[in-house]
């Protein structure tokens, strides 16, 4: 089984005004994953989003970002 690493970053949050409110941030570093293939490597990923960003605003701003090694 192929080697994969994924980071999760939340994007910056904005007011009606397109003002930031909160900054980007990683969520999660980059991780090494071993999965059969990039979607299973991706669904492996994105259990691993902390529950603080699991509402439904803060999922808009989750990337979940994966490539193989």
């Amino acid at each position: 089984m192929p080697l994969f690493e994924y980071a999760i970053i939340v994007n910056e949050k904005r007011d009606k005004d397109n003002n930031i409110v909160e900054d980007a941030k990683i969520a999660v570093g980059v991780t090494p994953v071993v999965a059969r293939d990039i979607q299973q490597a991706t669904m492996l990923a994105s259990r691993q989003i902390p529950e603080a960003y699991t509402s439904a605003d803060a999922l808009d701003r989750v990337v979940v970002a994966v490539r193989p090694f």
